[in-house]
């Protein structure tokens, strides 16, 4: 365009100087000046229009001295691609007052569910490309807003689908539809905290697809103390102020207490397994000490008197053997076997019976109940050298069972 005013210029300067001769020959020269001026100013009237290029919705008015689509382009500074939308055609003739439209072809790369494809679209806007193109997204989840728009360098999208899923945790299945992309993205959209110790399968990185099935186990594992007794060590020692088969403590002893610690390992709040992981004494035990009689049994009391017809006691030497009798017996009858029983007037104790008085008179101390059963038997046996079957005036006779 600027060629050609350029031209026209010159001609017109030309024309000045023959229109302002005064000869013949300069009034036809006026003549065929004028001719040319006209024709020319026609033709300039007829190819000067302006027209309207608007170019991805923004629109711009440029002036032409063309009759095509491809002269707006030019004045617009504009070269479309083969892929770009120019309407009307470049080869078609345009109108003054015309508008040319250019959309420009833009690359969109959509990943769905990990399957790549690359489309060239016109549209503007992620949702505008989405319908243009015939891509179904319901329920779809999209790495940016559909109201996006894209630019002249294109977009790419990644679509996640919306798939079927069934959680299984703590042994009950939940049906899912999701959207994650992995395993433990879908565990986190189900609300499940995962730890380092809890079991995931398949693993948390692997890529969910329709029908899959995620088993979840809550796992947990704590340090656990008990106490555990330690039985005490029991020693004995020979006492000869005791007689053979007497006994007593003489030094009280006690469990101790160890404290053990357990790592416990917890799936679904049910304990899976126990595995010690350290112990320590807390309390030590102590020892527990008995002395044992070894001093020799007294010799027989003189025999005694018989009894007297009717007394309910059978006759025997006093100085028969004490411990061929019937001991067992005796002691069945009198106590039904218990040592440590008490008379229900608190006044007699243990196996045979004993009062506090008879039971210290053969050696014992505190009362009979409170002595081991050896001891309560070799002190009867006593009471039986020196006084027979007396002290037991109605079971004495099982002593000769």
């Amino acid at each position: 365009m600027p060629d050609r005013s350029s031209r026209l210029g010159q001609r017109l300067t030309g024309a000045r100087r023959v229109l302002l001769g005064s000869n013949s020959q300069a009034a036809l020269a006026r003549g065929a000046v004028i001719t040319v001026l006209v024709s020319g100013l026609t033709t300039w009237a007829v190819f000067d229009r302006t027209v309207t290029v608007d170019v991805d919705g923004q629109a711009q008015q440029v002036r032409i001295f063309g009759t095509e689509v491809s002269d707006a382009l030019a004045a617009a500074g504009l070269e479309p691609g083969e892929r770009d939308l120019v309407t009307p055609a470049v080869g078609e003739r345009i109108a003054d007052g015309a508008t040319v439209t250019v959309a420009y072809a833009r690359p969109f790369t959509v990943s769905v569910d990990g399957v790549e494809q690359t489309y060239w679209t016109h549209e503007r806007t992620v949702d505008e490309a989405i319908l243009a193109i015939g891509l179904r997204l319901d329920g779809a989840e999209l790495s940016t807003s559909r109201s996006s728009g894209i630019g002249r360098s294109g977009l790419d999208l990644d679509v996640v689908t919306r798939k079927d899923a069934v959680l299984v945790r703590a042994g009950a299945s939940e049906p899912l539809a999701t959207t994650a992309r992995t395993v433990a993205e879908l565990l986190t959209d189900a609300g499940v905290t995962v730890d380092a110790d809890d079991r995931v399968s398949p693993a948390p990185d692997t890529v969910v697809t329709g029908g899959i099935t995620v088993t979840y186990h809550k796992v947990d594992v704590a340090q656990v103390v008990e106490d555990v007794a330690i039985p005490m060590p029991t020693r004995t020692v020979d006492n000869a102020d005791l007689l053979r088969g007497e006994s007593e403590v003489v030094q009280r002893g006690s469990d101790g207490v160890e404290q053990v610690t357990f790592t416990v390992t917890a799936v679904d709040g049910v304990e899976e397994s126990r595995v010690e992981a350290s112990r320590a004494v807390a309390t030590a035990p102590v020892e527990q000490v008995v002395a044992k009689g070894t001093k020799a049994p007294p010799a027989p009391a003189p025999a005694a008197a018989p009894a007297a017809p009717g007394s309910g006691t059978a006759p025997a030497p006093v100085g028969s053997d004490v411990d061929s009798l019937n001991w067992a017996a005796l002691a069945q009858c009198e106590s039904g076997g218990n040592p440590s029983i008490v008379s229900s007037n608190g006044l007699y104790h243990g196996l045979y019976q004993f009062d506090a008085g008879t039971w210290r008179s053969v050696g014992g101390s505190g009362v009979a109940s409170q002595a081991p059963a050896g001891e309560q038997t070799a002190r009867a046996k006593t009471l039986y050298a020196s006084r027979g079957a007396s002290p037991w005036p109605v079971c004495g006779r099982k002593l000769f069972t």
